[in-house]
Formats: C-alpha cells, sequence, structure tokens
C-alpha cells in the first residue's frame, strides 16, 4: 500500500535524529574550525569570487558570461585543487577538503567545480549541508 503524503511532510526537509547538527555524521565538531561552512558564509563566498572572475571578463573580454564561467571554473579548479580555497572561501575562513580531512586535490576540484557551474547540484544539499558537487567530489566545505 501506498503511503499518502501532504505537503508538509516533505516541505520542513528531512527528519533528524535529537542532537543533530550538520557535520555530526561527517564526524565534524558542531562549530569553530572544522565544522561545516554555515550558508551564509559560502554565498559571500561565491558573490566574492564571482565578482572578481566578472571584474577580470569585464577588463579583457567585454563581461562575456561563458568567459565569466570559464574564469570561475578555472580559478576554482586551479585554487581549489591547490591550495584548497578560492579567493572568496578564503575571505570566509573557509576551505574544501576530501571527506576524512586532507587535501580535496586536483581530480575533486575538476569534479567539483563543474557541478558547481550547472548550479543546481550546489543548491540541492542533505542534512549536512553538502551540496550534489560536494558528494559527488566526496568532499566538504569546513571553517579554517
Amino acid at each position: 500500500m501506498i503511503e499518502r503524503r501532504d505537503f508538509s511532510s516533505w516541505i520542513s526537509g528531512l527528519p533528524t535524529e535529537p542532537g543533530h547538527y550538520p557535520g555530526r555524521a561527517l564526524g565534524l565538531p558542531r562549530s569553530g574550525p572544522g565544522s561545516i561552512a554555515r550558508p551564509g558564509r559560502r554565498v559571500i563566498a561565491l558573490c566574492v569570487d564571482w565578482a572578481a572572475c566578472l571584474l577580470i571578463s569585464s577588463a579583457f573580454f567585454h563581461g562575456d558570461s561563458l568567459v565569466t564561467l570559464g574564469i570561475f571554473a578555472v580559478e576554482q579548479i586551479l585554487l581549489v585543487g591547490t591550495v584548497g580555497y578560492g579567493l572568496g572561501h578564503r575571505l570566509m575562513g573557509l576551505k574544501v577538503i576530501r571527506l576524512g580531512g586532507g587535501a580535496a586535490g586536483f581530480s575533486a576540484a575538476v569534479l567539483r567545480t563543474v557541478l558547481l557551474c550547472f548550479v543546481i547540484p550546489a543548491v540541492v544539499f542533505d542534512v549536512d549541508q553538502r551540496g550534489l558537487h560536494d558528494k559527488a567530489a566526496k568532499t566538504v566545505l569546513v571553517r579554517m
């Protein structure tokens, strides 16, 4: 038999047990260094990165939107793949790491960035506030 679910049963999100916080299932602390980066910091970091890429695109390529996206992708792949953070991440005190710790690495940065450029994987996230792009790349964005 199919169970009926009304609108309010799924709009509130996934059920969580008492004491749950983003990152608990991943073994991360509730707050402070190493904790899951919250949405506000993520959005600001993304805006900083996009603004920097738009400035470069405007200065050299007349602000072409595909060029801006390409510059953003190159920035994310190179910086996240080497040092673990883009310009916006660094300014907001965030870092991309592999699950279990350690640097994200180049291959994870490529996969994460390609999916991030499609936008949807970044805005669909789980109870640990990891977007589909991070889940696919087996990475997590944490506070430094």
